[in-house]
């Protein structure tokens, strides 16, 4: 498994992104639309792909939150196929290392209520369910979660 470090001009991150957000279109149905306006990743910076070999099995990003204090992990997938080999937990620990080595201290998240295996997989690295922030207040759908890098 290789992890590759890159941006959102990625041909291979932008096919994965692809089929993520297919896969939210049809577990959010009627809701989709609002969350896909949030979900741009035209300026994304810094984004992962992992390889199983040179195929293309798992993406995620982040984005600055709040300006040297706090990142949002954004668009976290991994193939169907490919589930249940820890490869989403490789992603979301390369994410946090990355934001650590920039000076981050908090990742901060959303989620939705119809993605059962995310919340698993955050709440077993240690995120914290919070409020839902920004253009989450409010929204029934949304589980917004909070984690310190600092140990």
């Amino acid at each position: 498994m290789n992890i590759v470090r890159t941006d959102s001009s990625n041909p291979d991150f932008i096919a994965l992104v692809e089929l993520l957000d297919a896969d939210l279109a049809h577990r959010d149905g009627a809701d989709n639309a609002y969350y896909a306006q949030f979900n741009k990743i035209d300026s994304l910076k810094n984004c992962i792909v992992v390889y199983e070999g040179d195929k293309p099995v798992g993406c995620g990003a982040f984005k600055a939150f709040e300006e040297g204090i706090s990142v949002e992990i954004k668009r976290m997938y991994v193939l169907e196929t490919q589930r249940g080999k820890g490869i989403a937990s490789k992603l979301l620990a390369e994410l946090e290392l990355w934001a650590a080595e920039l000076g981050y201290s908090k990742c901060v998240l959303e989620t939705g209520k119809r993605q059962p295996e995310a919340i698993a997989l955050y709440t077993k690295h240690g995120y914290l369910v919070t409020k839902n922030y920004g253009q989450y207040i409010g929204i029934e759908n949304s589980v917004c979660f909070e984690k310190s890098l600092r140990s």
